[in-house]
């Protein structure tokens, strides 16, 4: 017969449980032996049998709680004990240990019918033997019907409210990994954002400088100069190098960005935002040119800001995205017909959990020489725009 939990508080109870009924038996046979010769045979016979089947449960694998097995078994050792207590008053007593086990074997809605009849059963036994009616004989197995049926439910409360804080703290702990690998991950795709930029901002930059002047001077110094072989070596490397650092920025891109344009990246961004009721879509203005990849990230860390403050807070049904390329700027637009918000609030822009990541799309668009732009009112819908300059040489391709 297996237990609700394998504790040792319910190993205890169990050994408990076995002793109080042995005992009990115990008990019963010796006053029989001592008190009432004529008898006694019948009830150490009773007894043992009585004490056989019950070893016999915890021993039967196929005895469970809820089961039919476990029923017959407990049907088993009522019948002997009515039997039991025809033969001797005292059997009265091993009606306590009957009704733990009636409450943990049989389904709450049998097992409180169960122990009401086996109260019965023992003070109709007592009764009959005494011939008489005493207080004691109603109020002794009352009482312990009362205590165990206490008993087995707050133990049953106890149990359930453990299991519910077992299950707590390992959903708990699933949740701490979780935001540990979240924010691992977070922590990488800055540092990659930030290699990326220093990189292109510094090297890249010095690299394709220095290609620049080196052409110039190529082209000033007269044809067979001895230095025209050294400056085109110098160019060469100069240029191999910059394609160097170039790869190393690409390698170092958000992965959205690594398999095609920032358009592309936009467009599955908007493909996979979903929301009960919303609706978003995607949309390019102008003629589309090759933007810096600091550009790239920077637009799109802003579209996904702006889409997941939507889908958090806005409550909308429609947002849209439009990436626009002018002549001399590109620019971002995420609107919304959701319910909108005060933007003079300064605890809305500037709380601490995350607000409506303001902060973050102003610096990433302040540190590209672009300004960032919101519209929005309560009922009204947002609407946030990024504007960023185009650097000199896509700005005259645009043109």
């Amino acid at each position: 017969m297996d237990s609700r939990s394998h504790t040792h508080v319910t190993a205890a109870l169990r050994l408990c449980l076995h002793a109080l009924l042995v005992g009990l038996l115990a008990l019963v046979a010796v006053r029989a032996v001592s008190e009432d010769a004529s008898r006694a045979p019948a009830v150490v016979v009773v007894a043992l049998l009585l004490a056989a089947l019950y070893a016999a449960g915890p021993l039967a694998s196929s005895v469970q709680p809820g089961n039919r097995a476990g029923a017959v078994w407990l049907a088993g050792l009522g019948a002997l004990w009515a039997a039991l207590l025809v033969l001797s008053p005292d059997a009265l007593w091993v009606a306590f240990p009957l009704y733990f086990l009636q409450l943990h074997i049989l389904p709450m809605r049998w097992a409180l019918p169960a122990v009401v009849v086996t109260a019965g059963a023992a003070i109709t036994g007592f009764v009959v033997h005494r011939q008489e009616i005493e207080p004691g004989a109603f109020i002794g197995p009352l009482i312990g019907a009362a205590v165990a049926v206490a008993t087995v439910l707050g133990y049953d409360a106890l149990f359930r409210e453990s299991e519910r804080r077992r299950e707590l703290i390992v959903e708990l702990v699933a949740t701490r990994a979780e935001l540990a690998e979240a924010e691992r991950t977070a922590g990488t795709l800055a540092e990659r954002e930030r290699l990326a930029r220093e990189i292109h901002d510094t090297l890249a930059q010095g690299l394709s400088s220095i290609q620049l002047l080196l052409r110039a001077a190529e082209r000033s110094l007269p044809g067979g100069a001895p230095a025209a072989e050294h400056v085109r070596a110098a160019r060469e490397a100069a240029q191999a190098n910059l394609a160097e650092a170039r790869s190393f920025v690409r390698a170092l891109t958000p992965p959205d960005l690594e398999h095609g344009s920032l358009a592309a990246a936009l467009e599955r961004l908007c493909a996979r935002t979903t929301a009960p009721g919303l609706t978003v879509r995607f949309a390019v203005s102008g003629t589309p040119v090759e933007l810096p990849t600091p550009y790239e990230v920077a637009l799109l860390r802003t579209a996904q800001s702006a889409l997941a403050n939507t889908v958090r807070h806005a409550r909308a049904g429609r947002a849209e995205i439009t990436l626009s390329f002018m002549d001399t700027s590109v620019a971002l637009d995420v609107v919304d017909d959701g319910q909108g918000f005060d933007p003079s609030g300064a605890p809305v822009l500037e709380r601490g959990d995350g607000g409506f990541g303001l902060p973050a799309m102003r610096a990433r668009a302040g540190s590209l020489g672009g300004a960032l732009s919101l519209e929005s009112a309560p009922g009204q819908g947002t609407a946030v725009a990024v504007t960023l300059p185009l650097p000199v040489a896509e700005a005259e391709r645009a043109a």
